[in-house]
This record gives structure tokens, sequence and C-alpha cells, in this order.
């Protein structure tokens, strides 16, 4: 069955490198990724995270797959975006693993015949004793779900909001996934990069990669000067 399905869902099934619980830098979002953690572990059954683009709902659920496969459950990750294209049929079967993540779940509200495949998928996984997690980018009560039960089951179980990172948090962020890239950055140029750039996790990160190739191909520090022509800042 899994083969069948990673035919249908190549993109659903692959994760992207980099993205596990352990480098999720929370900040005020302890609460968040403790959560995921939990369900991860089968002590959760249903969370729904909500929050602005780039906040970093998609790197929570594909660390929550990767920790429940490390632990030897069968978990699955489906971005509904990637779904959209395909047919409801889809979640035929999809009960069968012990954690299902879909991401930007928000994407299905409004399509009647996605609604009720959703609806009777989360069904058959609760009855099943299995995991769901949900990201979105509002909460369930201001998405505009035309079919109510299934707006009443998303709310069901934890309901949390992320959290903007801080200026701190954001500076802590340039300098530790600097340090994994084996770049080195001070406190002064990190704080630089995370206030010019977009206030957001995952579009930090994309200026510190495009930073990464650049410091390469010019052979150069991670200084102020430099991230501000590389940036034209």
């Amino acid at each position: 069955m899994l083969a069948t399905m990673s035919n249908q869902l190549p993109l659903a099934l692959q994760l992207r490198e980099g993205h596990d619980l352990d480098n999720f830098h929370a900040g005020d979002n302890g609460l968040a990724l403790a959560s995921v953690k939990a369900a991860a572990q089968g002590e959760e059954h249903q969370i729904l995270l909500w929050g602005g683009e780039g906040q970093g709902k998609s790197h929570l659920l594909e660390g929550a797959v990767r920790h429940a496969q490390a632990l030897g459950r069968s978990a699955c990750l489906l971005p509904a975006k990637e779904l959209l294209p395909l047919v409801p049929d889809v979640f035929d079967g999809m009960e069968q693993f012990a954690l299902l993540a879909l991401d930007d779940v928000d994407h299905f509200a409004g399509q009647p015949r996605w609604e009720e495949a959703l609806f009777h998928l989360y069904n058959r996984v609760m009855a099943g004793g299995g995991v769901l997690l949900f990201t979105a980018s509002a909460s369930p009560a201001a998405t505009p779900w035309q079919l109510p039960d299934l707006a009443t089951r998303l709310a069901a179980g934890p309901v949390i909001r992320l959290q903007p990172l801080d200026e701190q948090a954001l500076t802590e962020l340039v300098v530790r996934r600097a340090g994994e890239r084996g770049l080195r950055i001070n406190g002064e140029a990190a704080r630089y990069l995370a206030m010019r750039s977009e206030r957001s996790p995952a579009a930090l990160l994309e200026r510190l990669a495009t930073l990464d190739h650049m410091a390469l191909a010019r052979q150069r520090a991670l200084t102020i000067p430099f991230i501000k022509d590389v940036f034209d800042w």
C-alpha cells in the first residue's frame, strides 16, 4: 500500500533536509514545540497550529514526522497545496499511518469534496487511535469551512497560535544556523541581518543561504558591510 501511495504522492512523502524538532528555534513557542513532540510520541491525538507565513509551521510538522519515524511509528506528511491538483480519493487508506500531518489544511476550505473527504478521514483516524497534526494560516473559527462538523472537529484538540520571534530570538536563530553551516557571524552582524530581513524564520534563513553561497564565491566573512553589499541595503 505504501508503495502505491508513494507513486501517487511523491511530494507528500518527502521531507526537506534540516527540518527536525531538535533544530526548531522555539522562542515563545515552547508550548507548540512540546505539544507537537508529544503528538509525535503518541501522547496527544490532535493539534492544530496556526500563524503567519514563514513562522515555522511546516518545520514543526516535518520534525514531528521525522521524530515519529525515528521511534518506529509510521507517519506521513500531506501538504494541502500539493494535494489539491489530485482527487480527494487520495485520502483513502491514509488512516493506516500512526501519525498524519496535514500542512496548510485551510486550503481545503470552500472545496466541498475535499472537506467531506477530510471529515471522513478525520473520523477514521480518530476511531483507529491515530494522531492528526494540522497547520493553518488562521484558527478554525476564522476559516471559511462550509462543513460545520469539520470545523468543530478541527477545533476539538489543542489549537495553538505560533508567536513571531522577537529580535533576540531571530538573532539567536541566525547565529545558530550560521554555525550549523560552518559560518561565523558575530552578534552585531546577525542582529543587523535579522532586523533588515523579513521578520520570519523562513525568510531569514533564505537570506542566510544566499549569504552562505556568496561568501564562498567571494571568499568573504559575514560582516555588516558584506551583508549590505549582497542585498544592496
